[in-house]
């Protein structure tokens, strides 16, 4: 099995999270940024999104598609809960992170103050980060305060609902992002769980490792760190707009 996709996708950290649940640990990982994919990678995802996997000639390309893909494929582990009712909350919360967070996490943060500066050489759109930081994310965590659990998890065990809110913290942290404890007291502690737990904390050396070399050394800083690698990659030197670039 392969990944396509950074480690600091939340996104691909997602699915990789999903993968430690199940207790998946044999595949290899091309940790390319969407900017730098080539024409291979631009066929097998064309709207030039990650992550992407490939087992035989089964290739997906959305995250959802992915984890709903492992569930069925491997279902020792389930990563949504038993009933009904409960399993469509946790597919909205997923949808709702995926969708909602991403715009507001990534486009209208992460993206603006790290992603575009490295990537492209020119500021991002500092007010879109403005508008993000006073109307965006409180939105979004007034919500979560009202669906997050006071201790614990969602559904009991950390499971797939909880993997995609967290994800997104992560790159929202790195940003220079931090929720207020005292405002949001419920999203602060269920973020700080689920973090710390082994499906998150297990990748953040190769999150750290992509995160502090340019992408000369980027490769050898991986493999220091223990990343099981794929030999060859689909990246690029020169990054690359596609349809869903802001």
């Amino acid at each position: 099995m392969k990944i396509i996709g950074s480690y600091v996708s939340p996104y691909v950290r997602k699915v990789l999270a999903c993968m430690a649940l199940k207790g998946i640990d044999d595949y290899e990982i091309d940790p390319i940024t969407p900017f730098f994919g080539d024409a291979e990678f631009a066929r097998l995802s064309p709207l030039r999104r990650i992550p992407v996997l490939i087992e035989g000639d089964l290739v997906l390309t959305d995250s959802s598609v992915i984890c709903a893909w492992l569930d069925e494929a491997y279902p020792d582990r389930p990563l949504l809960p038993a009933s009904p009712a409960d399993r469509a909350r946790a597919r909205w919360l997923e949808e709702y992170a995926d969708t909602r967070l991403g715009d507001v996490f990534i486009w209208g943060l992460f993206y603006q103050k790290r992603v575009h500066p490295a990537v492209w050489g020119e500021p991002g759109d500092l007010a879109r980060v403005e508008k993000t930081l006073a109307e965006d994310a409180p939105a979004a965590l007034d919500y979560f305060e009202g669906e997050l659990p006071a201790s614990g998890f969602l559904f009991g065990a950390v499971g797939l609902a909880d993997i995609a809110i967290a994800s997104f913290f992560r790159n929202a942290f790195s940003a220079g992002f931090s929720v207020d404890a005292g405002r949001w007291p419920r999203t602060a502690g269920f973020v700080e769980r689920a973090l710390a737990c082994d499906c998150f904390a297990r990748f953040k050396p190769f999150e750290d490792a992509q995160m502090s070399t340019d992408p000369k050394g980027r490769r050898a800083a991986l493999l220091a760190a223990g990343a099981p690698l794929a030999a060859t990659s689909l990246g690029t030197r020169q990054p690359r707009k596609g349809v869903m670039t802001l």
